[in-house]
């Protein structure tokens, strides 16, 4: 029986990189000049940073091409700005100041003390000045001011609060629904007995951007020194505070990359120092993290010089390309260890690269291209960190196997001089068990290489064994199971959708007003418009109306849907304007001719596009309630899209879309599910190809494909049980988790087939031998280049370490305990591979990935 042959890329791949290996090992100073000048010369590209940035809420959090947008531009097109302001009719959030006033105990807000302080408040806000005040810049309707209607009511006289019966959520015409919150009714009445909250506006003309600008700085600053009212308490918030507080986030993680970049150092250089003055690598790991840091200088510049917007989310990309760029560093010094120490430095150097190129080479290929095909997501926030990330990686890759690889070179001239490693002043070799400050160079004097590190031996004589007992392997598929259980539980408790109040950082004025919103406001949604674009539509024709009532009729009976407050059509009262003015609306003449003084007598004006006689488009509303968290929103945006479907297959088709200004945000959940799945079937489908190409054995690339399967289920499950949700944040990190779980598998199923050992047991245990150490290193490099983001401000930053931690944490233990015990099935397999060995003695050297006749190579 003759095995296939399937090492046809890995084996060329190795002798290219021992070539290369050869060549830094030889002439180590020309490669770190020349990568020194590189990340110089491309590094200036920070200059641009300022104006690259790229942190508009709408453009980077929001899909790129999402309905509502193409919903905003029809109403746009048919529905242009009028001089009158109606913000039931504003197609953005608008422009404007906001306070939410409640009682300093959470007590009655409707009482004469309480409106005397609310009162004033709203006095000093339209008295303050900023060059301009707020009678010039205010948006108006029919050249007033538009005012709170809770103020109009009382007529701003504090007693009246308590002596006028007001009615809720419709006093008269007025609607109280978004002013007044908290409310308690008289039972089985409408009339308002307490409330617990106030909200005042203050809109502002759009078409004064800088003043209002301005002005709006002005409030915050008067808000912000106010003193303690006597009754109340204030929240606030204006239309600038999501975007300014948001750009503030961004800055505020800046300090913590130093505090990192020494955390990195610290913990490399801990982990790869010997007590032995010459064979410790400490000026190595060193250098291996300013390697990562020279990647990131060198791919930023070079993308901004070329102009790639930098979004906010890519602020956390240095932390976790300085953990994971040291990855790479320790599986180098592992193998550059296991060569014997008397040979050359570029023997030394070129036995390295042809042991730990390959693998190196399949975990940055991975890491890279899962990040590329993150650039698949309409969110421009995920693309650019996309893109930022996976260009360092592979600067990261190109200088460890530049720039590293000959500092590994000098390092290895300092050995073979048997120099200290600080002094650099030539020592004693010990004899036997000598040590001392003056004594280094200590080797095996068997193997001819350096001695184990501690944590290698402790894998090879007691992790490993340990690992391979039967009873071990039960339990390690028991926890397995267990573990897989709670995800798949943790998986169908997850939310859908990105907060925009987590925009902001925590102790924020933004924060509590958003908390006061959907404590006190959140029993009424957004008034939803309903546009009928069909050009042709006969407005006149009582068949035709008699279809558009029965697609109103159904927006209604939605359980969004107030079925209280009838949606405000202008055509119902156009139709009770003809009857009691006894007008033949059934008739297109007298429908055409009676229309345009309607719409002006009754406010409606800016409901139809009338124009050359005929209506282009009109528009409805339907007021929702109840939209209180993520997936209200998204159960509201589906069933009112869902509808409008639905009033297309009428008797007398009706041509209607759907529009609110927050629609714009709740399109995320329509594309974040299927991005998600998208992207990471995709990238496991690439990442299968690649272990098939690079992992001589198909059944080791098949345990590849599933470490990702499972480490991606076991991220999504616990990160929702760890409150994070499914949003464009979180979609970044299921991306990195695939690239991470193929880093740690892969180098373990890598190292299994390379081995040389006899059974699954002993491979196993000489796979966790080689790399169980290197891998504990890679994770903890790793978590500690992000763990310091666990103390930012920014619920961003912070989801970002809760994932990654979750990512690292769980593969790593697929790593080092679930997949080697896996690997160890593969019984028939070993076998199989020992028969083929004994008859086909040629054919093993085919199979022997490291190419060694040493068992214990790298």
């Amino acid at each position: 029986m003759v095995k296939s042959k399937t090492d046809c890329i890995e084996r060329p791949l190795s002798l290219a990189f021992e070539k290369l290996g050869h060549v830094v090992g030889r002439y180590p100073e020309l490669f770190i000049l020349s990568a020194i000048c590189v990340a110089a010369a491309l590094g200036t590209g920070f200059i641009f940073l300022h104006e690259r940035k790229a942190n508009d809420i709408e453009e980077q959090f929001t899909p790129v091409n999402g309905p509502a947008k193409l919903e905003r531009a029809i109403v746009l097109e048919n529905f242009p700005q009028s001089e009158e302001f109606s913000r039931l009719r504003l197609t953005s959030e608008g422009t404007y100041a906001s306070l939410i006033i409640t009682g300093l105990h959470g007590e009655n807000i409707l009482t004469e003390a309480a409106f005397i302080d609310i009162i004033e408040l709203d006095r000093q806000v339209k008295s303050m000045t900023t060059g301009n005040t707020f009678q010039t810049l205010c948006a108006k309707t029919k050249g007033k001011c538009m005012s709170n209607e809770i103020l109009d009511i009382i007529n701003y006289n504090p007693i009246e609060i308590v002596t006028l019966k007001v009615k809720y959520p419709l006093n008269n015409t007025v609607f109280l629904g978004t002013t007044i919150g908290g409310v308690e009714l008289k039972p089985e009445s409408s009339e308002l007995t307490s409330a617990k909250a106030i909200r005042l506006f203050y809109f502002l003309d759009e078409k004064k951007t800088e003043e209002n600008r301005q002005w709006l700085d002005g409030f915050l600053k008067l808000l912000s020194n106010s003193t303690e009212q006597k009754t109340v308490r204030v929240s606030y918030y204006t239309s600038l505070s999501r975007q300014t507080e948001l750009e503030t986030n961004s800055d505020s993680v800046i300090p913590l990359f130093s505090l990192t970049y020494s955390l990195a150092i610290t913990i490399s250089i801990m982990s790869c120092s010997r007590l032995d003055p010459v064979r410790t690598k400490v000026w190595v790991a060193a250098f291996g993290v300013v390697s990562a840091g020279m990647a990131v200088l060198t791919s930023f510049g070079l993308l901004l010089f070329c102009g790639m917007p930098f979004a906010m989310t890519v602020g956390t990309a240095p932390f976790l390309i300085l953990g994971i760029g040291v990855d790479d560093m320790f599986i180098m010094i592992s193998c550059w260890q296991k060569t014997e120490v008397h040979k050359a430095v570029e023997v030394r150097l070129a036995e390295t690269y042809k042991e730990a190129g390959v693998s190196i080479t399949i975990t940055t290929l991975t890491d890279v291209l899962a990040f590329y095909i993150g650039l698949m997501t309409p969110f421009r926030s995920v693309q650019s960190f996309c893109m930022y990330t996976s260009t360092a990686l592979l600067f990261c890759y190109v200088f460890n196997i530049t720039f590293f690889g000959a500092c590994l070179a000098l390092n290895g001239r300092r050995e073979k001089g048997n120099r200290h490693w600080l002094t650099c002043m030539k020592l004693q070799e010990p004899a036997g068990d000598d040590r001392g400050c003056c004594i280094g160079g200590a080797y095996d004097k068997i193997t001819d290489k350096e001695f184990e590190m501690p944590m290698d031996s402790f894998f090879k004589n007691y992790y490993g064994p340990f690992l391979t007992r039967v009873w071990v392997k039960a339990l390690v598929c028991l926890i397995y199971a267990g573990y897989l259980a709670v995800s798949i539980y943790g998986c169908f408790q997850m939310q859908e959708g990105l907060d925009l109040k987590h925009l902001a950082a925590d102790g924020s004025y933004v924060g509590s007003y958003y908390d006061n919103e959907d404590e006190f406001f959140s029993a009424f949604g957004p008034n939803v418009m309903l546009v009928i674009k069909d050009k042709d539509f006969q407005y006149w024709n009582p068949t035709a109306r008699k279809s558009l009532d029965l697609c109103v009729e159904h927006f209604k009976k939605l359980k969004v849907a107030d079925s209280d407050i009838p949606p405000i059509s202008w055509l119902h009262a156009y139709m009770q304007f003809g009857q009691m003015a006894n007008l033949t609306l059934n008739d297109e003449i007298q429908f055409k001719r009676s229309l345009t003084p309607f719409l002006n007598r009754s406010g409606f004006s800016q409901d139809v596009n009338f124009t050359n006689n005929q209506v282009h488009a009109s528009r409805m509303f339907v007021l929702t309630v109840n939209i209180r968290i993520a997936i209200d929103e998204k159960n509201m945006l589906n069933a009112f899209r869902e509808t409008a479907e639905k009033c297309g297959k009428l008797q007398t088709p009706i041509d209607l879309i759907v529009y609110h200004p927050a629609f714009i945000y709740f399109d995320q959940y329509a594309v974040i599910i299927t991005n998600t799945i998208q992207n990471i079937v995709v990238a496991t489908c690439a990442m299968l190809v690649i272990s098939l190409l690079l992992i001589p054995n198909p059944l080791c690339s098949l345990w590849v494909t599933f470490a990702i399967a499972s480490v991606i289920v076991g991220v999504a499950g616990f990160m929702a049980l760890w409150d994070v949700s499914l949003d464009s944040v979180s979609m970044i990190n299921l991306v990195i988790c695939i690239g991470f779980s193929v880093d740690f598998s892969a180098h373990i199923c890598y190292a299994f087939v390379s081995s040389e050992k006899s059974s699954a047991n002993r491979r196993v245990t000489d796979a966790v031998t080689k790399l169980g150490y290197p891998i504990i290193q890679g994770a903890v490099s790793t978590i500690a280049g992000v763990v310091v983001l666990s103390a930012a401000k920014s619920y961003l930053f912070r989801t970002f370490f809760k994932i990654m931690f979750l990512v690292i944490l769980f593969g790593a233990i697929h790593g080092i305990i679930f997949i080697p015990v896996f690997l160890t099935f593969l019984g028939t397999f070993i076998n199989r591979h020992e028969r083929n060995k004994e008859n086909f003695p040629e054919q093993s050297e085919m199979i022997a990935f490291t190419g060694s006749a040493d068992p214990d190579s790298c």
